[in-house]
C-alpha cells in the first residue's frame, strides 16, 4: 500500500465520525448540511480533500462523498473496484483515461456535468486554474488502485476552449 493510499484510508474513519456527528443532530432522520459544514479533510495536509457525506466507502452500501481539488491538483492514473458516479458541483473538473497522464488529452467537465467511472477503468482527474468540487456516489466497499509510476507528474491542464 502506498503512503497516499494509507493516508486516505486513515482519514475515512475520521470523516465518517464527523459526518455522523452532523447527522446525529437531525433527530428526524434527515441529514442537513450547508456547504460550510462539509467536513473536508486532506490525507496529506495538502492537495485534494475529501468529505464523506453519507455511508462509508469501505463498507457495504451506498456512500456519498465530495472531493475538493485545489487549483492545479490532480490524481495519478488509478481505477476503482466499483462503479462511481460523479457530478461536478463547482468549477471545471478535468478528466482523462488510460495509464498515461497526458494533460493535453484531458476533457474539461463544467459545473453540472456527470461522469461515470466504470469499475476497473483507469483514469485520472483534477482541477485547472480554479478549485473544482465533485460529488461522488457509489456502492461500497470500494478500493482505489494506483496504476503506473508513483510520484507527482508535472504539467498543466489545458485551458478550456
Amino acid at each position: 500500500m502506498t503512503p497516499i493510499s494509507a493516508a486516505i484510508r486513515g482519514t475515512i474513519p475520521l470523516a465518517v465520525a464527523a459526518c455522523l456527528t452532523a447527522a446525529a443532530q437531525a433527530d428526524d432522520g434527515f441529514i442537513r448540511m450547508t456547504p460550510e459544514q462539509v467536513p473536508f479533510k486532506s490525507p496529506l495536509g495538502v492537495g485534494p480533500q475529501q468529505a464523506i457525506l453519507f455511508g462509508d466507502p469501505s463498507k457495504p452500501g451506498v456512500y456519498v462523498i465530495r472531493v475538493k481539488f485545489p487549483p492545479g491538483a490532480h490524481s495519478n492514473p488509478h481505477f476503482h473496484s466499483q462503479d462511481r458516479h460523479a457530478t461536478v458541483i463547482k468549477g471545471v473538473w478535468w478528466n482523462g483515461v488510460g495509464e498515461e497522464l497526458d494533460f493535453n488529452k484531458a476533457v474539461p467537465m463544467q459545473t453540472g456535468s456527470y461522469v461515470l467511472h466504470p469499475a476497473g477503468a483507469v483514469h485520472w482527474d483534477g482541477a485547472g486554474d480554479e478549485e473544482a468540487i465533485v460529488q461522488i456516489i457509489g456502492t461500497g466497499p470500494v478500493e482505489t488502485v494506483p496504476v503506473g509510476p508513483t510520484g507527482a507528474p508535472t504539467g498543466y491542464w489545458p485551458k478550456p476552449k
